[in-house]
C-alpha cells in the first residue's frame, strides 16, 4: 500500500482533533484513535471511538492496521509511533506540523481512498496520539468550502462580516461580559461556535434576545499592539478585542512618537498593516472592514478598491 505523509497545513491541523457529528459525518470519519507509547520499548496501548458505523467497514480496518503498522515498523515514517524517543525525534525533524504552542504536532497522511491526521504529543504523560481518518475526498471537499469563511450576518440576513475557519469570536453579552468562542465552518448557512450547532440567521436571532453583540478575535491580528491616538498624538496600548485605549510611558529619548511605536511593535512582531487595522478596532468597531490587516499596505495605509473598467461607455 503507497502513503505519503507531511506535516499538516494549519486548515488541516483544525481536523486532528475530535469533531463534532456534523462535521464527522460530512467528511465521513468511521471514528478515531488514541493511544500511548511506552518511554523505552515498543508498547503501544490504544483505543478506538467509533463516528459512524457504516464507515468502519472491514476494509477500512485491514487498512488502518495496515497504516499503523507502517508508522510503526517502516523507516520511510520515522519509527513515529515505535516508542515516546523515537516520535519526539520525528517531531523534531518535521517541526512544520507544530502547533498548539510547541505542544502537538500535526501530520497528514494519505493513502488512495483515506487521510489520517495524527497529532503527536510526545511530552505528555499519557495519550501521545491522537489519529483522525477520513474519506479524502470529502475531507479535501470540506476543507475546500471552509476556505469562504465562517458568515455571521444580522437579522435580515446581510452579512456583517466572516472568519477564517477555527478562528475565534467574542460574544460580548447584554450584562457587559464576553465570551470567547471557536467558531467552524460547517457549511454556507451552519455554524459551530465551541461545538453548539446554529443556522446563521438563529444566532443572529439569538444575539438579539440577549442583547448581544459578536465580533471577530482575527488570528491575523496581535494580541496587543502599540498605537498613537489621532485626537492626542499619545502612545497607547491597543489589546484585541477592547475599544479602551491604554496609555502607555515609552522613553523616546531624540525619536519621535511614531519611530517609537514602530520599534516596540517591531520588537513584538506586528507589522504597520495589523497596527493599522488594531487601532481602527479599537475607534471605530472590530466587526468593520478596517479592522482587517489585509485591507492596508506594508506601510499602514488603506489599500484602495480596484476600480472596475467601464471601457469606452459614456
Amino acid at each position: 500500500m503507497d502513503m505519503t505523509m507531511r506535516p499538516a497545513a494549519p486548515a488541516e491541523q483544525l481536523y486532528a482533533s475530535d469533531q463534532s457529528a456534523r462535521i464527522a459525518t460530512l467528511c465521513r470519519s468511521p471514528g478515531y484513535l488514541f493511544g500511548e507509547l511506552d518511554k523505552n520499548i515498543s508498547v503501544f496501548f490504544r483505543n478506538w471511538m467509533r463516528n459512524d458505523p457504516a464507515e468502519d467497514t472491514p476494509e477500512f480496518k485491514a487498512e488502518f492496521k495496515a497504516v499503523l503498522d507502517m508508522l510503526r515498523s517502516d523507516p520511510q515514517y520515522g519509527f513515529v509511533l515505535k516508542n515516546l524517543p523515537l516520535m519526539n525525534v520525528y517531531c523534531l525533524n518535521n517541526a512544520e506540523g507544530m502547533c498548539n504552542q510547541g505542544r502537538d504536532f500535526v501530520f497528514r497522511a494519505d493513502t488512495q481512498d483515506y487521510s489520517y491526521l495524527i497529532r503527536c504529543i510526545p511530552y505528555g504523560e499519557d495519550n501521545h496520539v491522537y489519529i483522525h481518518p477520513y474519506r479524502r475526498e470529502r475531507l479535501d471537499s470540506h476543507m475546500k468550502q471552509a476556505e469562504k469563511g465562517v458568515r455571521f450576518v444580522a437579522l435580515d440576513g446581510k452579512e456583517k462580516f466572516r472568519v477564517p475557519d477555527g478562528d475565534m469570536i467574542r460574544i460580548i453579552t447584554g450584562k457587559g461580559g464576553h465570551l470567547d468562542r471557536l467558531a467552524r465552518y460547517v457549511d454556507d448557512n451552519h455554524v459551530e461556535i465551541n461545538g453548539s450547532f446554529y443556522h446563521i440567521r438563529e444566532f443572529a436571532e439569538w444575539m438579539e434576545q440577549i442583547n448581544g453583540k459578536v465580533i471577530p478575535l482575527r488570528s491575523s491580528l496581535p494580541e496587543k499592539c502599540f498605537s498613537i491616538t489621532p485626537a492626542t498624538d499619545k502612545i497607547v496600548i491597543i489589546v484585541k478585542g477592547e475599544t479602551v485605549q491604554h496609555p502607555v510611558y515609552i522613553p523616546i529619548e531624540g525619536r519621535t512618537a511614531r519611530e517609537s511605536v514602530t520599534a516596540e511593535n517591531q520588537i513584538i512582531g506586528v507589522t504597520r498593516a495589523q497596527e493599522a487595522a488594531m487601532l481602527a478596532g479599537s475607534l471605530f468597531g472590530w466587526d468593520t472592514p478596517a479592522a482587517d490587516p489585509k485591507n492596508y499596505d506594508e506601510q499602514g495605509q488603506p489599500i484602495k478598491p480596484k476600480r472596475h473598467d467601464r471601457g469606452d461607455a459614456r
